[in-house]
């Protein structure tokens, strides 16, 4: 899994490490962070692309965010679509929480889920909320789920 930061320099390391990396280097430099994880997607003709974002918030000071970009020729229901989004994000918060746990970062799973229900993503919002939630995630939805809706958001292509 390729991952770059903002800026597009590719992140070297595998990701643990860099996001492990990043947790020493903001704690050393003073900084108590929050990470918050979350996916997009988008359809153009027969492509479906997702973003994952790692958005590291430092209290006060700003972030900064590790992304991953990844398309696919599968066709998805809206439903579908936003339950795949929520498992690329479960999928990187799983592999990670080890590291927010022996740090004591607060970590949550953003869903770029309406909930609204004149929406047609709020279809996916039971199921996604029991998802994140069963897995031991804290969740937010929009319009509180920024790291899917804002920032996953600019970077899917």
């Amino acid at each position: 899994m390729l991952w770059r930061k903002f800026n597009g320099d590719p992140i070297q390391l595998p990701i643990k490490d860099a996001v492990e990396a990043a947790i020493t280097r903001e704690a050393g430099s003073g900084y108590h962070l929050k990470v918050c994880i979350g996916t997009d997607s988008q359809v153009k003709g027969k492509e479906t692309e997702f973003a994952t974002v790692i958005v590291f918030l430092r209290e006060g000071h700003g972030g900064f965010m590790f992304i991953h970009n990844e398309k696919t020729l599968l066709k998805y229901s809206i439903k579908e679509r936003m339950l795949v989004e929520v498992a690329k994000s479960i999928e990187i918060a799983y592999e990670l929480c080890d590291l927010f746990t022996l740090y004591d970062v607060d970590m949550e799973v953003h869903a770029d889920i309406n909930t609204n229900p004149s929406f047609k993503s709020n279809e996916a919002l039971r199921e996604a909320m029991g998802y994140i939630l069963g897995m031991g995630f804290a969740f937010k939805a929009k319009p509180e789920a920024f790291a899917s809706s804002s920032c996953a958001n600019k970077v899917v292509n």
